[in-house]
């Protein structure tokens, strides 16, 4: 572990029940290039590269790991949680979450919730797709 792992701050939005149901990984090292897609309630951790879309359709979770690298990209899923790097666009359905030691260059879209960590870097628009109360009183 070096002093970057033991100063990264833990998730506080996604819920911990939904990170340790993960099921796929792309570990350190590893690369794969394509379309990463499941109907199921599945979820995957990107601790190494991918390129390529990653579309969960039914629920699922997203987790780009300290060291994971996704570039031109669509990340579709119910819950995101980026740690890493992303280059590409992030639809979260219910929970957007990005760390301090994320980067992510791109548009991000939810539907619920969203959290921002202090030092986290951004290049591009953050926009919520829920309904909005503009009524004046």
């Amino acid at each position: 572990m070096n002093g970057q792992d033991n100063q990264r701050a833990p998730a506080r939005l996604v819920p911990a029940e939904q990170l340790n149901n993960i099921s796929s990984l792309v570990a350190e090292g590893a690369q794969f290039e394509g379309t990463f897609s499941a109907k199921a309630d599945l979820g995957l951790k990107v601790d190494g590269m991918l390129k390529g879309d990653i579309r969960l359709e039914n629920g699922g979770t997203v987790h780009v790991g300290a060291t994971g690298i996704v570039e031109g990209t669509t990340i579709e899923a119910d819950h995101v949680l980026i740690e890493g790097k992303v280059r590409g666009t992030v639809i979260a359905r219910k929970t957007l979450e990005i760390t301090g030691s994320a980067t992510l260059m791109g548009d991000a879209m939810y539907d619920a919730l969203l959290d921002v960590h202090p030092r986290a870097r951004l290049r591009g628009k953050i926009e919520f797709r829920g309904e909005m109360d503009l009524a004046e009183e």
